[in-house]
């Protein structure tokens, strides 16, 4: 089942990988200085948002094809995002 809400994410390659490794970001379920992410492997999991950001260069809509098919397959409905954004956009 789809989501009825947008999830806003960021994708990103884990640096020295060349389209292997992405790894998708979900800076708004942040929880006690984490925030969601997401992997082929691995799956789920909590993130330092910032410390992955150090780790990684943006990824290319090539790069994050497979792993936006792979998300949008169990239900994500996407927003993707260049970066996180704070605040109330008008």
């Amino acid at each position: 089942m789809k989501d009825t809400y947008k999830t806003k994410v960021v994708f990103r390659v884990w640096k020295g990988l060349h389209g292997s490794g992405v790894i998708a970001l979900f800076p708004e379920e942040e929880v006690g200085g984490y925030c969601g992410s997401y992997e082929h492997v691995g799956q789920h999991s909590a993130t330092d948002y910032l410390g992955v950001i150090h780790q990684t260069r943006p990824a290319s809509p090539v790069e994050y094809e497979a792993l936006r098919q792979e998300l949008e397959s169990i239900g994500y409905d996407l927003e993707i995002r260049s970066r996180r954004f704070y605040g109330k956009r008008t």
